[in-house]
């Protein structure tokens, strides 16, 4: 993928994104204002951005709490750690003079506006950063596969999954030195090696709808700026 060929992209950012690195969790303001003046410079450039939120930094410091849980109650808690995390977000982005809105899946009027497929569209269409929050307000369903929901729903030419390592590997890097990166990689690839850096079902409906999914390392600054603007980068699954 080339620089120019991008005109609306889904950024997947993980709750990492958000962490204090010290303690890998809670949110650190400076990384996110790192992450806010990327994106604000894609935007800039004229590149329509929508950003789907995780939120494994505020659960993982309750976590504990979560133990013995019903799991559809445990994920409901995670979805709200979401809403927090694009909060965050949304205020950094309009610090930086990006208009933003954020769309909610669990209806919390005060906060979000309800996720509506057509109003959002008309958001990126009118240059605004829209935040995805609360997954796809169902349990059992992962925020990569809310992220690839996302990216078929607004006709993005791509999605890019932001991560810690600088793409995909044939093996785990962080126990396997002798790991290889891997540049370009077919769906089908990725799914017959069960490789883990995305699941199953969100890279079978990418390919289903032809969406490739960029994955890259967003820790080196300037790389999600790179990614948005659509600069060869990290590894390709089409």
């Amino acid at each position: 993928m080339t620089k120019g060929q991008q005109r609306r992209v889904l950024l997947k950012l993980s709750g990492e994104a958000f962490a204090d690195p010290t303690v890998g969790y809670g949110i650190d303001p400076l990384t996110v204002v790192r992450v806010a003046e990327e994106i604000a410079q894609g935007v800039s450039d004229g590149t329509e951005t929508a950003i789907v939120v995780g939120g494994g930094n505020i659960f993982r410091g309750v976590s504990s709490a979560a133990k013995g849980m019903d799991p559809a109650s445990a994920d409901y808690m995670g979805m709200l750690a979401t809403v927090i995390n694009a909060l965050a977000l949304r205020d950094a982005l309009e610090k930086q003079g990006v208009d933003t809105r954020v769309q909610s899946a669990i209806t919390m009027q005060e906060l979000a506006e309800p996720y509506i497929r057509l109003r959002a569209m008309r958001h990126l269409e009118k240059g605004r950063v829209v935040i995805f929050a609360a997954g796809t307000g169902n349990p059992f369903f992962t925020t990569d596969t809310t992220a690839a929901l996302r990216a078929i729903e607004m006709d993005a030419d791509a999605l890019l999954k932001a991560s810690k390592v600088d793409g995909i590997y044939d093996s785990d890097p962080a126990t396997n030195p002798k790991a290889e990166r891997i540049a370009d990689l077919s769906y089908m690839d990725f799914i017959a090696r069960e490789l883990r850096v995305m699941d199953t079902t969100a890279v079978t409906m990418c390919k289903e709808h032809g969406v490739p999914i960029v994955v890259f390392d967003m820790t080196q600054p300037g790389n999600i700026l790179r990614a948005v603007r659509g600069d060869e980068i990290g590894t390709i699954v089409h």
